[in-house]
């Protein structure tokens, strides 16, 4: 019998940029594992994406006998994911007020489907629930439901690692699941307010206070004395200081000293220098407004607290202090010691004083370096994304 494969299919996508330049949109981490492992974890099968062309060699589509087309916005629940394995009739589409959610097929039409060349046969209308992302503030917004139904779905009939009697437990401890190599001593874990999560070999230094939901994913670290509100999650192998409040950062990015983030999120190989800070309240406390590619302006986001959105590879001086609701593109280099503009394009280089284009040679320079830090080699793959960044975002740096 032939294994069906999932395949995640991007939607939105525009409206998630910076986040989804270097990305499929599945491959956001909200919650403890990305939105592709989601579903992987719930269908208990593989999957692969189908994403814009110049993202197709690193994230490679694969069809099978049997498939089952995933909107990638979408997040998976218990219910959700039974219905669709289980119940859906094949070549039938599954939507909820016009939004796709998903389809089974065989190679031919699901091919044809997805490059819009033909309609679904037929469109059950979905009666579930479920949670949508389809803006980047929706990821830390929706940041506390992902975390609660991935630590029920990674801890399922498992038994966490016994955490040191070193460490203060503020309310049900069995609401704490902490992965083998994992680090904790003298800290405070509080969960009244969601499940904390300790991924495998993650470390959380001494006097660290952190409220749930909160996931540490695999390798990364909580520095002395960090305080942390959830819900939050550090993706893997990154490292953060001072106080974070409502964050989502993607993995391999730090922020690694004192400094308050709040309502934001980081993308991956970012790195925020000491004491930057971010605002996530106007003074007025109107709405926040933000860039949107799409649009290509600022639009409203519905919400009163609204920090910082940063794409991959972008880096922020000691000392920088972004205002509310900023957005910052890949490859861009903020620093000085006053506001820069609340839209910093790609490949930026500059402060509040101004800007100028980061060449492009260089920036794949530090991009290399900052890989071999990590073991990690940086492909002739990678270069080729970063340059179709910077040419499709040059529309946006004209200082």
């Amino acid at each position: 019998m032939t294994e069906t494969n999932l395949i995640l299919f991007d939607y939105n996508r525009e409206d998630l940029k910076p986040l989804s330049f270097t990305r499929p949109v599945s491959d956001i981490r909200l919650g403890i594992i990305t939105i592709k492992e989601k579903w992987e974890q719930m269908m208990e099968t593989k999957g692969s994406y189908h994403c814009t062309d110049y993202l197709a060699t690193k994230y490679p589509i694969k069809f099978s006998e049997k498939n089952i087309l995933i909107n990638s916005t979408i997040l998976p629940t218990p219910e959700l994911s039974n219905y669709i394995k289980n119940s859906l009739p094949a070549n039938t589409l599954l939507a909820k007020n016009g939004v796709p959610i998903a389809l089974k097929t065989n190679t031919e039409i699901g091919s044809k489907f997805l490059s819009g060349n033909i309609s679904a046969p037929e469109t059950i209308e979905c009666e579930l629930d479920f949670t949508q992302i389809s803006y980047p503030w929706d990821i830390f917004s929706f940041n506390g439901i992902a975390l609660k139904t991935d630590f029920d779905l990674l801890t399922k009939n498992r038994t966490s690692k016994v955490l040191s009697s070193t460490n203060t437990i503020i309310g049900d401890i069995s609401q704490i699941f902490v992965e083998e190599g994992a680090w904790v001593e003298c800290a405070t874990l509080n969960t009244t307010k969601g499940p904390i999560y300790i991924g495998k070999n993650a470390t959380i230094m001494e006097g660290c206070h952190i409220r749930g939901g909160f996931a540490l994913c695999e390798g990364a670290t909580v520095k002395m004395g960090a305080k942390i509100y959830g819900p939050t999650t550090v993706g893997p192998f990154s490292k953060v200081g001072g106080e974070l409040n409502n964050c989502v950062i993607l993995g391999y990015s730090n922020k690694g000293h004192d400094g308050f983030l709040g309502n934001s999120v980081i993308g991956e190989w970012c790195n925020l220098g000491a004491d930057t800070n971010n605002s996530n309240l106007k003074n007025n406390y109107s709405e926040v407004r933000q860039w949107n590619y799409k649009h290509k302006s600022f639009i409203p986001t519905g919400l009163q607290f609204c920090g910082l959105i940063m794409g991959d590879h972008s880096k922020a001086g000691i000392n920088t202090m972004f205002n509310t609701g900023t957005v910052v593109g890949v490859s861009s280099n903020i620093y000085g010691g006053d506001f820069p503009r609340t839209f910093v394009p790609s490949f930026a280089w500059g402060s509040s004083k101004g800007f100028k284009n980061y060449n492009l040679e260089k920036s794949i320079g530090t991009a290399k370096t900052v890989y071999q830090r990590r073991n990690k080699k940086f492909d002739a793959t990678d270069e080729r994304i970063l340059k179709h960044i910077f040419e499709e975002t040059s529309i946006f740096r004209k200082y």
